[in-house]
């Protein structure tokens, strides 16, 4: 029983190495088969890849805008929401870390007028921003947009904290955190970083963030039905969406998360579009206004050097894939959805998803991107379901096996506690020692994930993110637990005294 029960939390460890990885990594190599010749990205080819791929996995949801320099392609929504409602190509959907790109640009703008400038300290135009950690002093506007100020969820677990309510408490919250590591020696992709450019664009401009955007980065593009709130409570039906688990989906409402800055828009696919256009055509709209120069957007889309050579540059990865094209994008994640944007520079093709699961275990926003991406490049997506609809029948298994040895360890608990009357007491400790590995496993496993993730959490988060996983854990969890408590009582009813002499049971 000790072995199994601890190999049931090796499992599961196993499960979430292998996990994580697909649900981060959007871009890979091309799967599909080549198209017939003369085959071309257009509306139909996009409409049946997204409704096939939302036959086969039974995803409830999503919007998608394609663009091709400055055509758009097709902008259209599938499905419904968690509340019923038919998407459309105007429903607003939050799109979460896609917002980094649109506070990036708001900066931009603020240094093409010379109101800012990136390599000058943030403090010199932001005086309230304080922290425990004397170096904040040293970080500049730039290392926030490229998330190399040395700040970290390490440090500072911002999803793990009480939610501030707007930017100058966001800000304000931050006085007593220290920095993981020196301005501009590293990057950690950590939020707070846009949570401090956004109350910097507030400062500066002198108007609220949000108004801000509206006037100076929605409106020109012509996103007239984007907006910027403050916390997920402040979505469209507060971001309710769905969660994954053994092979269907479940609505659930998703926590209040302050989100200005860093994940807080919400717009629509055809908004979406009109962004697209915009970075494509090098911050023109699609009605030829300009939001920003060729310079300026070009600036967003690379990555510093730096050691680590992250791709990482504002608000933008910027990277090649598996088939060796680059590839201009940023994911978004909340609990109850996954929004993807995908830039091909080669091809002026530009891929916008939102979909409504939530991160982790329903990453169908990175799978759909995939397809999508290759009907761009002339290649026939294949539907590539994901990767927690193969996973959780694998913890199912570990699950049911788990339960299945703690009930054998506890209705063998009498033979055991017989086996080891006599001996002493540390030598049966250590044989239950091992034991405690699945609980600590199930108490530990918001870090293990946050750790796998690179960022902070909590197992409540971790229940929206992979239900699976958590119910294998608590089972093991459960399990071990149970024995433990049996075999003591066992241990006291078959009396072990102190010189190790059996009692009468």
């Amino acid at each position: 029983m000790v072995r199994a029960t601890a190999g049931v939390a090796v499992g599961v460890v196993a499960a979430v190495a292998v996990g994580v990885v697909p649900a981060v990594s959007v871009a890979a190599p091309s799967s599909g088969t080549a198209l017939s010749s003369g085959a071309t990205l257009d509306a139909d080819s996009v409409d049946r890849f997204v409704e096939d791929y939302m036959d086969e996995t039974g995803l409830p949801g999503a919007v998608v805008a394609v663009t091709e320099g400055g055509r758009v392609v097709r902008t259209a929504g599938y499905g419904h929401t968690a509340s019923g409602q038919d998407l459309t190509a105007r429903t607003r959907v939050p799109v979460a870390s896609l917002s980094k790109a649109m506070t990036a640009l708001a900066v931009m703008q603020l240094a093409e007028a010379g109101k800012v400038e990136l390599d000058q300290p943030v403090v010199r135009y932001l005086p309230e921003f304080v922290m425990a950690d004397g170096r904040h002093r040293e970080i500049t506007v730039r290392q926030l947009l490229t998330q190399t100020s040395g700040m970290d969820d390490s440090a500072y677990p911002d999803l793990t904290r009480a939610q501030p309510h707007t930017l100058k408490e966001a800000v304000a919250a931050m006085r007593d955190a220290p920095l993981a590591a020196d301005p501009g020696s590293r990057y950690r992709y950590h939020n707070p970083n846009y949570f401090v450019a956004a109350r910097l664009v507030e400062v500066v401009s002198g108007r609220p963030f949000a108004e801000r955007m509206s006037t100076a980065v929605f409106r020109p593009l012509g996103m007239t039905d984007t907006v910027s709130v403050d916390s997920t409570t402040e979505m469209p039906d507060g971001a309710r969406g769905y969660v994954r688990a053994y092979g269907t989906v479940f609505a659930r409402s998703h926590p209040r998360w302050f989100t200005a800055g860093g994940h807080g828009v919400v717009t629509t696919a055809e908004d979406l579009a009109r962004w697209l256009t915009a970075q494509n055509d090098g911050g023109v709209s699609a009605e030829g206004r300009r939001v920003a120069s060729a310079r300026t957007v070009a600036l967003t889309h690379t990555p510093p050097r730096t050691p680590e050579d992250t791709g990482y540059a504002m608000g933008w990865w910027r990277h090649r894939d598996g088939d060796g094209g680059e590839v201009i994008q940023h994911n978004g994640q909340l609990l109850t959805h996954n929004a993807t944007a995908t830039l091909l520079p080669d091809s002026r093709v530009g891929i916008a998803v939102v979909t409504n699961t939530g991160l982790l275990a329903g990453d169908d926003a990175a799978q759909l991107t995939l397809g999508l991406v290759d009907l761009a490049r002339g290649v026939r997506p294949e539907v590539e379901k994901p990767f927690s609809m193969t996973a959780d029948w694998v913890l199912a298994a570990l699950t049911v096996a788990a339960a299945g040895l703690g009930v054998r360890g506890v209705l063998r608990s009498g033979r055991w506690a017989r086996r080891r009357a006599g001996r002493a007491w540390w030598r049966t400790a250590l044989r239950m020692l091992p034991l405690a590995l699945p609980v600590l496993f199930l108490t530990q496993l918001g870090t293990l994930v946050g750790l796998l993730m690179f960022r902070a959490g909590t197992l409540a988060q971790t229940a929206y993110a992979w239900p699976a996983l958590v119910v294998c854990a608590g089972a093991g969890g459960l399990a071990a637990g149970a024995v433990v408590v049996a075999r003591g009582v066992a241990l006291v009813r078959y009396g072990r005294g102190k010189d190790g002499v059996p009692g009468r049971a």
